[in-house]
C-alpha cells in the first residue's frame, strides 16, 4: 500500500510539474505593440492642500466653486509606443490647452518622452511655459525596491515596486513581465518588465495602462522628439529654477512636473 500511494504521488507530482512546464511554455510575451494610458488627478485633494492660514478665505471659495462645477478626477489621456527595446511616450493634448500653476502643474502633461533601453538614453521635449526645451541625457536610475503585491492591470498580472525619486517623490509602479520591455509612462523605467501602473500617493496623481495591443511597431515609427533648446538633465534643472527663483514653493510644483 506504501509502495502504491509513493507512485501515485511521485505521479501527481510530475504531473503538476509537467502542467507548470507547458503553461511557462505556451505564456505569451509581448515584446512590441502599443499601450493606452491614462492620468488621473485628485483636484480636490491638490486644491484643499493650497489652502493655509494666508489664503484660507480667497483659496476656500474657489475650492467651493471647483467642487460645485467640475468632477473630482482629472483624466488625461497618452500612448506608449514600444518595440526593440525603445519606448516613445505620447501625451493626448487636452481640448482648450488649459494651463496649470504651481503645486497644479503636475495635473498637466508636458513631456514627450523616447526611451532607448539598450543604450540607456532618453530625449524628452518638455514644455515649460512658452518655450520648449529638448533634454539629452542618461536613462533616470531608481532604486526600486519590488514587493510581493499584485494586481491585474489591462489584463496583465503586475507585481509592485515602491522607489524615491527625484530625492523626495515617493512612487508606487506595477510592472509585468509579460512585456519583458523595462520601460513604462513618462521617464519612469528600469523594472524587470513594462511599467503598466504608477502612482505619487502624496501628490494624488496615478498612470494607469487602460488598453494594451500586441502589435508590430516598426523601429522608424519610435522616432525621438527632434524640436527644442537642447539641454542635458543639469542644465535643465538650473534653467528652469533660475527662470522661478522668485516664485518661491510653487516654482517646486512646477519642476516636479517637468522632471517625472
Amino acid at each position: 500500500m506504501k509502495t502504491i500511494y509513493k507512485q501515485l504521488t511521485a505521479l501527481l507530482v510530475l504531473v503538476v510539474l509537467s502542467i507548470g512546464t507547458l503553461n511557462a511554455q505556451n505564456k505569451h510575451f509581448t515584446k512590441s505593440g502599443t499601450i493606452e494610458f491614462e492620468k488621473s488627478a485628485n483636484m480636490y485633494a491638490l486644491l484643499r492642500k493650497e489652502i493655509n492660514k494666508d489664503n484660507e478665505t480667497y483659496m476656500a471659495n474657489v475650492y467651493d466653486a471647483y467642487k460645485r462645477n467640475n468632477p473630482q478626477f482629472k483624466k488625461l489621456k497618452a500612448t506608449l509606443a514600444f518595440g526593440d527595446n525603445k519606448t516613445l511616450f505620447t501625451p493626448i493634448p487636452e481640448e482648450n490647452n488649459p494651463q496649470y500653476w504651481g503645486n497644479r502643474a503636475i495635473v498637466g502633461q508636458n513631456n514627450v518622452v523616447f526611451t532607448d533601453l539598450n543604450a540607456n538614453k532618453i530625449i524628452a521635449q518638455k514644455k515649460v511655459f512658452e518655450e520648449t526645451f529638448l533634454l539629452k541625457d542618461s536613462t533616470r536610475q531608481i532604486k526600486w525596491k519590488i514587493t510581493s503585491e499584485t494586481r491585474n492591470i489591462a489584463g496583465y498580472e503586475c507585481r509592485r515596486a515602491n522607489a524615491l525619486v527625484l530625492d523626495s517623490i515617493y512612487v508606487v509602479a506595477f510592472y509585468t513581465d509579460e512585456i519583458p520591455v523595462s520601460g513604462g509612462p513618462e521617464s519612469f523605467s528600469g523594472l524587470p518588465g513594462m511599467i503598466l501602473g504608477v502612482a505619487l500617493p502624496h501628490d494624488n496623481i496615478t498612470w494607469f495602462a487602460t488598453k494594451v495591443t500586441d502589435t508590430n511597431v516598426p523601429a522608424a515609427s519610435l522616432n525621438a522628439p527632434a524640436k527644442g533648446k537642447a539641454v542635458d538633465r543639469k542644465t535643465f534643472v538650473n534653467t528652469v529654477k533660475s527662470a522661478m527663483k522668485d516664485w518661491g514653493e510653487y516654482a517646486q510644483g512646477v519642476l516636479k512636473a517637468v522632471m517625472l
